[in-house]
């Protein structure tokens, strides 16, 4: 069993940076990629990237490329969303989630809202 928590959230100023942070905790060598995910209001739940555990290798949607970074704590267990330069349409719960052989886990989310 892994239980995913994420933290950070909260209200920001078009432009501005956040970071978000996701604790995981139980059986984590099970995870083999960690993803964000978010979900605006309204909307579905939308791929924001990823991290493959064993490399470090990442990969983001081309909506938050170059203004998102993804990060791994391996000592902490903990799984980093920095945001740099948010947008309006970035308003979003943000989601953890840990996918490993038949196993897959989400957080409870993180909300941010962006203002301008």
């Amino acid at each position: 069993q892994v239980q995913l928590l994420e933290s950070g959230g909260g209200v920001v100023q078009a432009g501005g940076p956040l970071r978000f942070s996701c604790s995981v905790s139980g059986r984590t060598a099970d995870m083999d990629y960690m993803y964000w995910y978010r979900q605006a209001p309204g909307k579905g739940r939308e791929y924001v990237g990823e991290i493959r555990r064993s490399d470090g290798h990442k990969d983001y949607a081309n909506s938050v490329k170059g203004r998102f970074t993804i990060s791994e704590d391996n000592a902490k267990n903990t799984v980093f969303l920095q945001m740099n330069n948010l947008e309006l349409d970035d308003t979003a719960v943000y989601y953890c989630n840990g996918d490993g052989v038949g196993t897959n886990y989400w957080g409870p989310g993180t909300e941010v809202t962006v203002s301008s």
